[in-house]
C-alpha cells in the first residue's frame, strides 16, 4: 500500500524533538522504523508528523555506570546483541536482541523502538523485566525512569521518548529462550530468567497479553531446584487464564511450552554460576 500524506523534519537535538512531538497532534518518532512504516503503510499506524531522531548521538552508545550497563535508545539490536559489556553482564538482554527477525531488521531496529512497540510481543521487553531494568525517558517536563514491568504496561507517554534502557549487571547468570512465530519472528513465546541471591526472576511474554513477571513461579521455584518437572509443576499452578490463546494455540499449550522455555533458560543460567 502507498503511504498516508504526512510531514517530516529533522530536528538538530533532543530539546527541539520534543517540542515539536508536544507541539504538534499526530506526531511520531522515527527512530529504527522497522514497525512504524509498515504501519503507516497497512494503516495499522497513522501519524501526521515524523519526528526523525535517527542521527541524535546523544541516544546511542553503551557503557558501564555505578549501577550496572546504561544502553541508548538508539543502539541498535545488533550492537547490543554482539556488545562484549552486554553478553558478559546481561547475557538475557544479548540473546533477546539477538532474538529479534533477521541481521537486516536487527541492524536498523534500535533498543528504544523495541521496548516501545506498544501492541506487538517483541522480545527485548521480557528480558528487560527479568533484569529489573529501568526505562529512562525524557519529555517536556525533564527526564524520569520507569520499571521495565510499569512500562511494559503503560507505553510511552504523550510527547515523550525513550532516550535509554538501565540494566542492573549480573554476570553470567541469566538467560532468553523464545519459540518464534515462522512468519514474523515475533515470539509465540519467549521467557527471560536471572538467578539473584533473593531467587530467581522470571519473565514472559508472547503467551501472555503483556510482558509480565511471574512471582508465583518464582516464589515456588526459590531455592531450586531448577529441574523441568519442578518447572512445569510450578507454572502448573499458575492460573490459565493468564496464558492467551491465539494463532491456533491453547492456554494450556502456552503455559506448558512458558514451562518448558523457562525451565531451559533456568539450568543453563544456574550451570553459569557453577
Amino acid at each position: 500500500m502507498i503511504l498516508a500524506e504526512f510531514d517530516y523534519v529533522r530536528p538538530v537535538g533532543l530539546e527541539e524533538a520534543l517540542t515539536l512531538l508536544s507541539g504538534t497532534r499526530g506526531a511520531r518518532v522515527l527512530a529504527g522504523g522497522q514497525s512504524l512504516l509498515p504501519g503507516l503503510r497497512t494503516g495499522e499506524d497513522t501519524a501526521r508528523l515524523l519526528v526523525d531522531v535517527r542521527h541524535l548521538e546523544e541516544l546511542r552508545g553503551i557503557e558501564r555506570t555505578a549501577d550496572g550497563i546504561r544502553i541508548g535508545a538508539l543502539t541498535t539490536l545488533a550492537e547490543l546483541a554482539a556488545h562484549p559489556v552486554v553478553l558478559a553482564e546481561a547475557p538475557e538482554v544479548a540473546a533477546a536482541a539477538r532474538a529479534n527477525g533477521d541481521p537486516q531488521v536487527r541492524n536498523l531496529g534500535t533498543a528504544g523502538g523495541n521496548l516501545a512497540a506498544g501492541g506487538r510481543a517483541t522480545d527485548l521487553p521480557v528480558a528487560a523485566i527479568a533484569a529489573d531494568a529501568l526505562v529512562e525517558l525524557a519529555g517536556p517536563g525533564g527526564r524520569w525512569t520507569v520499571a521495565a514491568e510499569e512500562f511494559a504496561v503503560s507505553g510511552t507517554p504523550a510527547a515523550a521518548v525513550v532516550t535509554a534502557l538501565l540494566v542492573p549487571a549480573a554476570g553470567r547468570a541469566a538467560a532468553f529462550e523464545k519459540t518464534a512465530d515462522r512468519a514474523t519472528r515475533y515470539p509465540v513465546c519467549a521467557t527471560a530468567v536471572r538467578i539473584t541471591p533473593e531467587g530467581p526472576r522470571i519473565a514472559v511474554t508472547g503467551a501472555t497479553a503483556h510482558p509480565l513477571r511471574l512471582r508465583g513461579v518464582e516464589d515456588r521455584l526459590r531455592g531450586g531446584p531448577y529441574t523441568t518437572e519442578a518447572v512445569l509443576a510450578a507454572f502448573r499452578a499458575e492460573p490459565r487464564e493468564l496464558f492467551v490463546p491465539g494463532r491456533g494455540t491453547s492456554a494450556e499449550y502456552l503455559g506448558h511450552l512458558a514451562g518448558v522455555l523457562a525451565a531451559r533458560a533456568l539450568q543453563r543460567a544456574d550451570q553459569a554460576l557453577a
